[in-house]
């Protein structure tokens, strides 16, 4: 994914759910504090955007969204990529994230703004998740230096996770060398 290609969606969300306040909580959220032209492949793979909103009681604008803009709608099939709507206690994220996150405001998310996770916190809330492609997406961040590995060593220490998770946290850090 592009970076026109996420305010695209910021842009269309908020137009959506009525809300300006687009919050972005997965991979794609990495577009908003590191220039597309120097990510790998594996941090811009992905089609999709994860979106949510702050106030969404029911996580009603995250279905309107979803439906509208979501996998398979006339908005994926025309543009190749999509928004799933999202409830912002979808991902697990180390305390203080909301004091870190990076705004996107731009003609072209008008009139909306989005509000994307540190890439430290996002690739924490990755490395909890657990799935390989959140792995090769951690790994290929820390690889190419866009991340520190012992920011996010310091970020796992203040995630809500049993102590066995964050031990396995921490081991795969410790085996990039974080």
């Amino acid at each position: 994914m592009r970076r026109e290609q996420l305010e695209h969606v910021l842009r269309a969300a908020s137009q959506i759910a009525d809300d300006p306040d687009v919050l972005v909580i997965g991979s794609q959220s990495v577009l908003g504090a590191i220039p597309e032209d120097r990510l790998p492949p594996a941090a811009t793979a992905s089609i999709e955007v994860d979106v949510a909103f702050f106030d969404d009681p029911g996580d009603r604008k995250a279905d309107q969204v979803d439906g509208a803009i979501g996998e398979l709608s006339p908005f994926h099939e025309t543009f190749g990529y999509y928004a799933q709507g999202v409830s912002v206690s979808t991902a697990v994220l180390p305390k203080g994230w909301r004091d870190r996150l990076v705004v996107v405001e731009t003609a072209s998310t008008a009139p909306g703004r989005g509000y994307l996770l540190d890439p430290h916190d996002c690739v924490v809330s990755k490395l909890v998740a657990g799935r390989e492609k959140d792995y090769a997406f951690a790994a290929a961040l820390i690889q190419s230096r866009l991340i520190d590995a012992a920011v996010v060593a310091e970020r796992i220490e203040i995630v809500d996770a049993s102590p066995a998770l964050r031990q396995r946290l921490r081991n795969w850090i410790a085996s990039q060398g974080g």
